[in-house]
Parts: C-alpha cells; structure tokens; sequence
C-alpha cells in the first residue's frame, strides 16, 4: 500500500526523466525483448525522441513504467507496412503508441493501469480519437481485452514479433472500463449521466452543501448566507440587486410580467422557440399590452427587423425576450437587444434562465432579469431569481405577497420562509465561479463534442455563429425516433432531454453540458450514441 501511494504518473520534462527513460528503454528492448543490438553505454534513445511525448510512471524518483505517443507522419507502422490508413477506420485523428515498458518489479498492474488513465487524459486533451500501436505477440490476450484490433501482417525479427493494431477511444473506454474505473453500463443505468438541461448532475460539494441540518430564515447565520449569495449572484452578472424566491423560473418571469403590469405601459415580446413563447403566456395572462415578434424555432434574431419593429411600435416601453433559447440552442444576441433599446428608453427584459452561468453575462442596462439555481448554475432546483438595478416599492393593493418583488426588496430579500439547505448548495456553486474556468470548461466540452456529434451524422439546429455552448439540439432524420432513441439512452444510463412535448413532436434530443460533465462521460454517450442510432430506426 504505501508504494501504491508513491506512484507518480506525468508527462516526462527534464533530462533525469528522459536519462530514466533511455535506460529502461535498453533494458525493456534489448536485454529483455531482443530487438535491438546491445551497447556498452546501456541505454537506448528512440530514434523518434524529439517528436516522442513520453507518459511515465515515477517511484519515488525512480522510472518504473512508460509509453511514447507520437502523431507525426509517417509513423514506424507506416514504414513497415506502408501506408496504414487503408486499414483503419476513416476520419479519425491518429496517434501512434510505443514504447510501454514496466520493470519487472512493478509488473502488479498499478503502473500499466496508471500508464492507460494518462494515455487516456492525455488523448482526450490532444483530441485523438484512434491508435496505433506493435503489441508484442506476448501479449495478444490482453490487448485484444482492451479493445485492440488487429491489422496486416506480423512485423518486427523472428526473436520480438509484433501485431499491427489500433484502438477507437470509444472503444477503449467501454471496454477497460473495469480497469480504468469508468463506469460499467450497469453502474451508469443505477448512476446515470445527466446531460438533462435541469436537474442537472451536481458536483459533489455541491451535494454536500445541501445535506446539512436545516436553519430558520430568521436566525443570523442564514440571514448572513443569504446576504453572501446575493452579493456573489450579483457580481458574477453585474447587476446591483437581485431577490431570491423559492420556486421555479416560471416563477421569477411571472414576478417580472407582474412588474411589467404596473404601469400598463405597451411593449414588445420576441421569441424564436418555446420559452420565447412561454414568455408571449406570461404576458397574455396578465393581460399586459404587447406586440409580438415571432421568429421560426431555430432562427436568429435579426438587428434590422427588431430595428424596424421597434419603429412601428415608438410607444413601446419596454422589450422582453429569452436570452438563451434552450429550445433550440440558440444564444440569442443580449449586446445587440441593448443597444436597440437604450437609445429608445425601452426597458430590456430578459429570461437568463439557460444563460447564467453557462456564459459570461453583463447585465448592464437590462431593467429586469430571470434566472434559477437548477441549470446552468449547477446547484439543485427550487430557487429563482430576479436581477434588477433601481428602487422598487411594495405594491400590496396592485400584486399579491409571493410576486411583489417590491415586497421582498422591503424585506431585506427574506419576506417568507427560505431553504436554507437550496441556499447552501447555491452559495457553493456560485463560489466556483470566482474565475472564467467554468465557462471556459463548458466552451472546450462543448468544442469537442459537435464536430464528433456531426460525423455521427446528426444535425446541430443551432447555427454555429448563434449556439449555446451549453445546448445542443440534435435534429433527428426521420427515419430515427427521438422518443425510442432517448428511451434506449436512458436504459444504457445516459439522461438526454427529449420527453418535452416540444422536443417531441419535432423529433429532437438534446445534450446539455450545464451540470457536472466530463469528456470521458461524453465519450461513452457517443459509443453508446452510435450503438443505438441505427436499432431507433422508425
């Protein structure tokens, strides 16, 4: 156990580690397996080894496992058998693996399985997809347990045979899952990967943050948490003031309509899906009076035509529209929607629900502004909010207690009673956000996953100028239902959004990368994705 906890893996960076590796390279393939000439200096340096990105094992400062990547052209197999494409799958980004070596004193499988996770982290971060590798004849059954598959003929002397194989990354991960404590199908089906726009997979401290004895809403520790949270939702959107309610975002954009309410003053609602068209609801059923501008679920917000609009309707004082439409995937343009408005002194109104943090936001000039704990945030359902920048006064002859936003302002936020364990989670999830990291992780993941979505043969909705990073819309052929499709993917442990009426009768599934996601997560939803395609067919 305690050289178990001495293991060190890492990517090799100065010369003791590359004199280490040029030593065990002599020992493993020379005195051990006789592939090359012995020499009187005892070490070994591949002939590749400045273009070599080497993945070691470290005992202490002792070298006791590696493996060389390359991605360079033409590769060793390359030169042995000519060009390799022809035996491999098509499209996929390359990699050659050489080189695995593990003294003989730590051949307990610690070091190889340690080797095989920061093969893995390091193949995801370069973002190949397929390798190559000679496996020693020695070792045929455990490579072809990993996943391997065999190509061309033998290569190497008659004294170190090696067989030509590659590896899929999709493949790599079903299959060692065991080995690389992935987890299994049947570990995923009782623990699924949520890819769900809410209720999102929630990070473990985030967990831990709500499992804790419950306070009152009136003693001085929750109302100084609570004080906190406010402050940290406030800059992380740059708004002076917010009010948490305890309810959904159906229940912040109705506080926002019965502020619009007020004043019976005309307006203008935009929507290109269906939370745009919620907010069209929200407005009608408090009979505020508007006009509507209405846009093809999966189109953009266009400059000119809001433009114009806006000039037909010069008594309109104020604008409300979705920020994000989580629909569709499309962000809709908030810097535009500002400078449209400004000039004209129309109040901008905006639901943030999917937008907060899945992006940078300024709320700058946005007069009021929904948001939830549930989404982007990571944290668990149950709380909305509002974000707004002046005084506004309690309204008790005009709007009921639960949506005066006035009410709660008077109230120092904390009119009725509150959770204080929703109000722990919350407050841990917005302390990640203390730097661009979280959004900078949703970006990368979410870079990685369309191209491979798209070579699978799906179609992203979202125009590639106007998406989300943190929604994707997956327009399904015809021939593929959505319902049977999501069904299977929720068998195999993945939750994926497509049981919305809406997302329904249009044949759609959506991922979602708002909550606890990682690319090895991902992977395994797109082995799982290409299994499971073809069996939905109509």
């Amino acid at each position: 156990m305690n050289a178990e906890r001495k293991l060190k893996f890492k990517i090799a960076v100065d010369e003791t580690e590359f004199e280490q590796i040029f030593r065990l390279n002599y020992k493993t393939f020379v005195e051990e397996i006789p592939q090359h000439a012995p020499n009187p200096e005892h070490r070994l340096v591949d002939r590749f080894h400045h273009e070599n990105t080497y993945l070691i094992a470290l005992d202490e400062d002792q070298l006791v496992g590696m493996m060389a990547v390359r991605d360079k052209r033409p590769f060793s197999l390359d030169e042995k058998l000519g060009n390799i494409d022809r035996y491999l799958p098509p499209g996929r980004k390359i990699c050659e693996v050489r080189l695995l070596a593990v003294l003989a004193s730590h051949r307990n499988g610690m070091v190889f399985q340690g080797l095989l996770k920061l093969l893995l982290d390091y193949g995801l971060s370069q973002h190949y997809n397929l390798a190559v590798i000679s496996g020693t004849v020695r070792q045929q059954k455990l490579y072809k347990h990993l996943g391997f598959v065999p190509f061309g003929p033998l290569v190497g002397s008659q004294d170190a045979q090696y067989q030509p194989m590659y590896l899929t990354l999709e493949e790599f991960v079903e299959v060692a899952t065991p080995l690389l404590n992935v987890p299994s199908t049947a570990d995923r089906a009782l623990n699924p990967a949520s890819f769900l726009p809410g209720p999102v997979s929630i990070r473990p401290e985030i967990r831990a943050a709500l499992d804790k004895l419950p306070v009152s809403h009136r003693c001085t520790s929750f109302k100084e948490d609570f004080a906190l949270t406010r402050t940290l939702l406030c800059q992380l959107v740059r708004a002076r003031r917010v009010e948490i309610l305890l309810g959904s975002g159906t229940l912040a954009n109705d506080v926002v309509a019965a502020q619009l309410s007020l004043d019976r003053a005309p307006g203008i609602v935009l929507s290109n899906g269906e939370f745009g068209n919620r907010l069209l609801d929200h407005a009608e059923r408090f009979e505020l009076p508007f006009a509507a501008l209405e846009y093809e679920w999966g189109g953009v917000f266009d400059r000119e035509q809001i433009r114009q609009f806006l000039d037909r309707h010069p008594d309109a004082r104020w604008l409300w529209a979705s920020a994000c439409e989580t629909s569709t995937g499309v962000l809709n343009d908030l810097e535009m929607l500002k400078e449209l408005c400004a000039p004209r002194d129309v109040k901008l109104c905006l639901d943030c629900i999917s937008l907060v943090g899945t992006v940078p936001v300024d709320l700058n000039e946005v007069y009021l502004a929904s948001c939830v704990s549930g989404k982007g945030l990571g944290a668990f359902p149950g709380l909305s909010m509002v974000f707004y920048h002046h005084e506004i006064a309690p309204q008790p002859d005009k709007l009921p207690r639960y949506l005066d936003l006035g009410f709660y302002a008077g109230q120092d936020g904390i009119p009725f009673t509150q959770s204080s364990n929703l109000l722990a989670a919350l407050q841990t999830a917005l302390k990640r956000y203390d730097s661009q990291q979280p959004f900078a992780e949703i970006v990368e993941l979410s870079n990685w996953l369309r191209p491979k979505l798209r070579e699978l043969g799906f179609r992203i909705l979202a125009p590639n100028t106007h998406a989300s990073p943190a929604v994707i819309t997956l327009v399904l052929p015809g021939e593929t239902s959505a319902q049977k499709l999501g069904d299977r993917l929720q068998a195999a442990g993945f939750l994926l959004s497509y049981q919305s009426d809406y997302l329904r009768n249009r044949n759609w599934v959506q991922i979602c990368l708002m909550g606890d996601c990682s690319r090895q997560s991902l992977v395994a939803l797109l082995t799982e994705l290409r299994k499971s395609t073809d069996a939905c067919s109509h």
